[in-house]
């Protein structure tokens, strides 16, 4: 795995655990040689992921809508691009990407997340889809899923199509996993 596109919070959360495990995915991701593809912003889960992958000398790329930059700031030391729109920043940052990670964050990392799920129900992608939840974040989207297909709704692959885990070794080692196996 050579790119990893996280979606994330532009805010930290009220769980410190949350700004743990973004730096520790930061860090574990500079470790591996797998470059972090973020949202571009310095604030939150975001800039707490992107500066722990530069400050241990990973590489990261930076995606955001120049509406945003004067809100949310560029991290300093990280290439980025300012791009138009968020369509064009959510593509660009699955484009760049060999598999997607989603931590913690609001409604814009889930919708993120439920955009790249929708394209992978519809056959468009086969990346890997980890969801890191921490400290149960997550796990309200978990029960909505089983729920939608227990009501038919959605067919029993959704539930193989995003993988919950719980800590940051396990979300990297599921993602290069399934990248294998996706190559087989």
């Amino acid at each position: 795995m050579k790119s990893l596109c996280v979606y994330c919070g532009s805010r930290p959360g009220n769980d410190p655990a949350f700004k743990q495990a973004a730096i520790e995915l930061g860090q574990e991701a500079a470790k591996r040689d797998c470059r972090i593809v973020y949202g571009g912003g310095k604030l939150g889960l975001m800039g707490a992921t992107a500066g722990a992958a530069r400050d241990a000398g990973g590489k990261v790329f930076g995606v955001i809508p120049d509406f945003l930059v004067e809100l949310e700031g560029i991290l300093e030391g990280v290439d980025h691009k300012v791009v138009s729109n968020m369509h064009e920043r959510k593509m660009m940052m699955y484009e760049e990407s060999d598999a997607i990670l989603t931590l913690p964050g609001g409604i814009g990392t889930l919708e993120e997340l439920i955009e790249v799920l929708s394209w992978a129900r519809l056959g468009l992608h086969r990346k890997p889809l980890i969801v890191l939840n921490i400290n149960d974040f997550w796990s309200p989207l978990r029960v909505l899923l089983n729920h939608v297909v227990e009501c038919n709704l959605a067919d029993k692959e959704l539930l193989n199509d995003l993988v919950f885990v719980d800590n940051v070794q396990d979300a990297l080692n599921e993602a290069e996993d399934r990248m294998l196996r996706s190559k087989v």
